[in-house]
């Protein structure tokens, strides 16, 4: 029994180890594979360490270059402005001075342009006055006391028994400067009173206007506008020819008008300001009043036509 068993076993031993053999064989083949596989994997991620490192560098040299890039740029700016700043700063500054400088010639200037035109109206008052002197010079003598004229024995006697002639005039300059006096200081009822004197005693004369002007504004400023608007239509209708009150006229007017809530004709009167005086420094207040009643100021330029008659 031993014997067949040990025959057996060794029948059965050599196949065995062919099995074996030829496992590790194969498992030997896998190994070399798998090695050769890793080795491959090493190979490939070297390569793309080295080309990520070389890509690292490059940005770095990039980075590098864009730093320096950026320096030169913004020194290049700051120069720029530096030099701007020493181009433009000095001008600004001495242009600021001059305007500084032009401001207060304007000032003087006005000033000297309002001493003007009151010696200006204080002359014209005093040729009215040699004018009416010189008047009374040529006048023919009165007749004696009890005696009538030659030829005018009736309106002698109508002259008598009618009303007293209005008092004394006062000399325009005089009666003119004491009124415009009163004016500035606010006695404005004394003022209406002599403006009204002038225009009684001295109604053709230069300065009339300026009176008729002034009778208005003073109205207006009492707020007694229905007065003041009949004040500022004698100044454009009376004397039509006359530049030196008309803007203020046309402008006062105008104000009247919003005042008395007649939006529609103080804005004709606005528009005629403008379209006729575009110069004057009274036409862009008119402008300002137009837009806030919600219309468009004119177009500037002289008008042909002839002012017709103005009244409301």
């Amino acid at each position: 029994m031993f014997r067949r068993l040990c025959v057996l076993v060794l029948a059965v031993s050599p196949v065995a180890a062919l099995a074996a053999s030829k496992e590790i064989q194969e498992l030997q083949r896998d190994v070399a594979l798998l090695q050769e596989s890793v080795k491959q994997l090493q190979q490939s991620q070297d390569r793309q360490l080295a080309a990520l490192a070389e890509a690292v560098r490059q940005a770095i040299d990039n980075s590098g270059k864009s730093y320096t890039q950026l320096a030169v740029v913004t020194n290049t700016v700051q120069q720029s402005l530096q030099e701007l700043q020493s181009k433009v700063v000095a001008p600004v500054v001495g242009l600021s001075t001059r305007m500084d400088g032009m401001s207060g010639d304007f000032r003087s200037l006005q000033q000297a342009v309002a001493d003007l035109t009151s010696t200006v109206e204080k002359m014209q008052a005093q040729l009215t006055d040699l004018n009416n002197a010189v008047k009374v010079l040529q006048a023919p003598a009165a007749p004696p006391p009890g005696q009538a004229p030659v030829g005018g024995g009736g309106a002698g006697m109508a002259a008598a028994g009618g009303a007293a002639a209005p008092g004394p005039c006062m000399s325009a300059s005089d009666l003119y400067s004491n009124a415009n006096r009163d004016r500035t200081s606010g006695k404005l009822d004394l003022a209406l009173q002599e403006f009204g004197d002038y225009l009684r005693c001295y109604g053709n004369t230069d300065l009339a206007p300026n009176a008729q002007y002034y009778i208005g504004w003073i109205h207006y400023s009492q707020a007694d506008y229905p007065s003041a608007l009949k004040d500022f239509d004698a100044v454009l209708e009376k004397y039509p020819d006359n530049n030196n009150k008309m803007p203020d006229a046309f402008y006062y007017k105008g104000l009247t008008l919003v005042k008395m809530s007649q939006r529609t004709a103080a804005s004709a009167e606005f528009t005629e300001l403008i379209q006729r005086f575009p110069s004057n420094s009274l036409a862009p207040q008119a402008c300002n009043q137009l837009r806030d009643m919600g219309k468009h100021c004119p177009a500037t330029g002289a008008r042909g036509a002839v002012r017709k008659s103005r009244k409301n």
